[in-house]
């Protein structure tokens, strides 16, 4: 039984759900942060917690995965989905929050348990003595990267995403957009900028010239594929940002009462409405280039930017080679690795797997050991993926999806109700799992059946 406090390396989604899960089964926690010493080039907040390309995470309904892993993760007590369902903002059957409302309430529940403490300032190397969470995120400062690669040497990766601009909303011309959400489910919660075939083209054509941010000459650029930049699918063909996130499917212009050739979505961004981000518009265009194209989107004539979009470093591990499925590093089971760093890609699944090192530092402190929760489930099989050794030689960052977890033996049916039995089996499995570890359920017990 160890009794000194475990260190967690960064006050992210992931290390606050690590620390979390730490300190409710009454373990101490040292959370270094270097906020607000020290802000990477995406950061803003001195809080923590802080979500930075976007204020939503994803979908809540229990018929695909992300709503799927959640709902687990509700179920695990998970502090980020708590806070998340505390502070949403409408955005249909997603979960958007209000991003200050959100780090300040997960700041808080962290600050208020005796056995946390929180340390400001930048760590540089890992102490390989201490058990620790490493849970640094996609923007790992320079110095602590370094160290990770002496320390891990070939096996460490790095791509660039790019995040998306954020408009006011008094500033969006009203006349030309419309409030909907796709096929009418769930309320209206997004604005919609209708394109006529002409608009779509020109836009395209402009994305195609424009002057973008080219990357430092010892870079090399790899995009994760579920986080392309617009303007790289503007160039992949003349369909593509219409078939991907100016898809029009589902969306009636109350105006012409027919589908427009290709729509621009808004989300709100904050509780109060005051901001709106382009949903799928992340980019890597210098700024004034983001004002004049994204201005000739409909409603967006004279959009006022309270944020540009910008490029930034992914830093992930090869987990697959280096990590067992405890989230332990194999070489030395001193340290752990949680969150983004660990090759998933999302504001929850970097969350779930913050969670799952939290239990399992926990158990380790505990004398006991974590079992891996089922392939059956969400959290299981994302787990699965980055841990497993097939994942190895295509090893890439991933977001949670129903293609992860185990197969279903049963015959042809529609994805709706393959995916429903899909989550009737995760619950069912999660349910057992944790019952044979002796977590405790969240829910009332009203509510688990």
């Amino acid at each position: 039984m160890r009794t000194s406090p475990v260190i967690i390396i960064g006050g992210g989604l992931a290390g606050c759900e690590a620390a979390w899960q730490l300190v409710q089964r009454g373990h101490a926690v040292h959370l270094m942060e270097m906020k607000p010493q020290k802000f990477s080039p995406a950061h803003k907040m001195e809080h923590l917690a802080e979500l930075v390309c976007s204020n939503s995470l994803k979908s809540n309904s229990l018929d695909n995965a992300p709503g799927l892993l959640k709902e687990e993760m509700r179920l695990l007590n998970s502090l980020i989905i708590k806070t998340a369902d505390n502070t949403a903002v409408a955005a249909g059957k997603a979960l958007a929050v209000d991003r200050l409302q959100f780090a300040q309430n997960v700041e808080t529940e962290l600050k208020q348990n005796n056995n946390f403490s929180l340390i400001s300032g930048e760590v540089k190397e890992v102490p390989e003595n201490s058990l620790t969470i490493i849970a640094t995120g996609p923007l790992t400062s320079d110095a602590l990267a370094q160290n990770i690669a002496q320390t891990l040497g070939s096996a460490y990766l790095y791509f660039y995403d790019a995040i998306a601009p954020i408009v006011e909303a008094d500033s969006i011309n009203m006349d030309n957009v419309f409030w909907a959400s796709r096929y009418d489910k769930g309320t209206p919660d997004y604005l919609n900028c209708p394109l006529k075939r002409e608009e779509y083209e020109i836009f395209r054509q402009e994305l195609l010239a424009a002057e973008k941010v080219a990357p430092k000459p010892f870079e090399e650029v790899r995009h994760f594929e579920g986080c392309l930049p617009i303007e790289v699918l503007a160039a992949r063909g003349e369909n593509t940002m219409a078939f991907g996130p100016m898809k029009p499917v589902g969306l009636i212009d109350p105006k012409t009462s027919a589908i427009p050739y290709a729509a621009v979505q808004l989300r709100r961004e904050n509780s109060a409405g005051s901001l709106f981000n382009l949903v799928g518009f992340q980019t890597k265009l210098t700024w004034p280039e983001q004002q004049r194209i994204f201005r000739l989107i409909p409603g967006l004539e004279n959009a006022t930017f309270a944020r540009y979009g910008s490029i930034h470093r992914n830093t992930y591990i090869q987990s697959p080679t280096l990590l067992k499925p405890s989230l332990q590093l194999i070489k030395n089971t001193n340290i752990f690795y949680a969150g983004q760093i660990t090759g998933v890609e999302g504001y929850i699944e970097s969350a779930a797997m913050g969670l799952l090192a939290g239990l399992n530092a926990a158990y380790l402190l505990e004398g006991k050991q974590l079992q891996q929760p089922p392939l059956t489930t969400a959290i299981g099989s994302l787990l699965n993926y980055i841990t497993s050794a097939k994942s190895a030689d295509c090893f890439q960052p991933m977001n949670i999806n129903f293609g992860l977890l185990e197969t279903l033996a049963s015959k042809k049916m529609k994805k709706k109700e393959r995916n429903i039995l899909y989550v009737n089996r995760a619950l069912l499995s999660l349910n057992e799992w944790m019952k044979s570890q002796n977590i405790k359920l969240n829910y009332p017990e009203s509510l688990r059946d």
